[in-house]
């Protein structure tokens, strides 16, 4: 059994049921809420094939040093050390889901995925669901964006999955400025899937893509990073979508060959994580600011409450609650 991270409790396991009313009445494109990048990597499978996701030269490693190239691939591969649930207590609320099925294997079964393969796509919808049906007042945003080795089949598995699983708690497509905590709330809605795939036009409960832009900066510089997103914060659509602003830096080749020993979090992710939670920090929500901002190891800082009280901005004086 995995052991809980030292320092993980659920103190914002009921955060958007705890907000003052006035916030719960603001569309939720307006509000900061904490979100993490490639959500399921807390555990991936190093028995299985090389994914589907990797270029041809990273497969033909895998097969020639199997064992060496994935324990590497692992160091690489990992984004997040939290469990869902354990996410969740802590406060996330936004998840980055890729997913594949496996190549070769029969039926339609799907799978997380990122460089290798992590758990069924269902063990972790059954636990987002268990932690939603024991606490109403939650809402998540599930972002499929990247499907591998799908054909129309595997969609219409996972379509129906999502389905089975959210049941009544899936809200319908609409208005982003209709959206407020106290409309999911009304209707009982807590789930809001995007899924960026033609297979799911014309079915409500499945909201397009392209109502929740995530712009990429695609650098491992941290300044270059805060520039981007800077820039792509003045340029967020006005109406009409959500916005995710993803604080994260993206290795390249050259970072990995440096830093393969340490892995992601000891070569990249640790060292400057000061500078980007600095940005964050200084950060506020509302009509021409952060809405969703993501990060890799959410558990490294105080990241989920440090979104979290960014909704405080939006409050008056005499609404904000003491620190």
């Amino acid at each position: 059994m995995r052991t809980r991270p030292a320092g993980i409790g659920n103190a914002h396991a009921d955060w958007m049921g705890s907000l003052p009313s006035i916030l719960s009445a603001m569309p939720l494109k307006y509000l900061a809420v904490p979100g993490s990048h490639d959500s399921f990597t807390f555990w991936v499978d190093v028995h299985a094939p090389v994914g589907p996701d990797q270029k041809f030269y990273v497969k033909y490693l895998a097969t020639m040093f199997s064992v060496l190239a994935k324990k590497v691939m692992v160091k690489w591969s990992m984004t997040q050390n939290l469990t869902f649930r354990e996410q969740l207590d802590a406060g996330i609320r936004y998840f980055d889901l890729r997913v594949s099925s496996k190549p070769g294997e029969p039926g339609n079964e799907i799978y997380f995925i990122h460089g290798l393969f992590g758990h069924k796509v269902r063990d972790g919808l059954l636990e987002i669901n268990s932690f939603l049906s024991r606490h109403k007042k939650e809402v998540v945003l599930l972002d499929f964006n990247h499907y591998y080795a799908m054909d129309e089949d595997h969609h219409v598995y996972l379509i129906r999955m999502l389905q089975e699983v959210f049941g009544s708690k899936l809200c319908s497509d609409c208005a982003v400025e209709n959206i407020t905590l106290n409309y999911l709330w009304e209707k009982k809605y807590q789930v809001i899937v995007f899924y960026h795939h033609p297979s799911a036009q014309g079915i409500p409960v499945m909201w397009p893509g392209n109502k929740i832009p995530a712009p990429w900066a695609n650098t491992t510089e941290p300044n270059k990073l805060i520039q981007f997103l800077e820039t792509t914060l003045k340029e967020r659509n006005k109406q009409g979508s959500f916005h995710v602003t993803q604080a994260i830096l993206t290795p390249t080749a050259n970072t990995v060959a440096k830093g393969l020993v340490w892995g992601l979090r000891e070569y990249l992710v640790e060292r400057n994580l000061p500078t980007i939670m600095s940005w964050v920090q200084s950060q506020r929500p509302g009509v021409d600011g952060v809405n969703i901002i993501t990060s890799d190891f959410v558990e490294l800082t105080d990241f989920a409450n440090i979104v979290i009280k960014l909704n405080n901005l939006l409050l008056s004086k005499s609404e904000r609650k003491p620190r």
